[in-house]
């Protein structure tokens, strides 16, 4: 399809970046494995480690979604429209996580990288899906935007993540060790 061509080394630079930020995220999560796990923990982790894996992971599927053959602009519209109403959906558990979890009081910058931003970005798809039949070009344009914004936004969240494991966690710990 001509209105997808030059956009593969775009999907793949994104696709490859998000796959190698994936397997960085496991590993980071496995470094810091041996800390004492406070109570309710996993709720954080639920609400703000897992939806940077699932950020990375969107921004996967919309690399190889939009390098794969299509024969019209319908199909990947209707993709992109799948995957921006999914993502909303899931925002909004993810909220709800946010507001539920005690083990953490979120800020602003917690509240505009976790829920504000990836709501912009996943409407962003479903905006792309609607006006794709009338203006393709654009389309692809907001698609880029929308995922460009979730591969950041994965980056932002990921390391926001570990320095609070590193400068928050640890150092209470050495603290802690040095008071007893």
């Amino acid at each position: 399809m001509t209105t997808l061509t030059g956009w593969a080394n775009f999907y793949v630079i994104v696709g490859s970046a998000a796959g190698a930020l994936i397997g960085l995220q496991f590993v980071v999560m496995t470094l810091v494995a041996d800390l004492p796990l406070a109570p309710n923990t996993t709720q954080a982790g639920d609400a703000f480690a897992t939806p940077s894996v699932i950020h990375f992971c969107v921004v996967l599927l919309l690399a190889a979604l939009d390098t794969a053959p299509w024969h019209g602009i319908t199909t990947i519209a209707l993709l992109w429209g799948v995957v921006g109403l999914v993502g909303i959906v899931y925002l909004v558990m993810i909220t709800r996580r946010m507001m539920r979890q005690t083990v953490y009081q979120p800020v602003f910058e917690d509240w505009l990288f976790h829920a504000l931003l990836p709501l912009l970005a996943y409407a962003l798809l479903t905006i792309a899906a609607y006006v794709a039949y009338s203006y393709p070009r654009p389309a692809l344009f907001i698609v880029s935007a929308a995922v460009l914004l979730l591969l950041f936004i994965g980056i932002h969240n990921a390391w926001d993540g570990v320095t609070y494991h590193v400068f928050v966690r640890r150092r209470g710990q050495r603290e802690n060790k040095r008071d007893e």
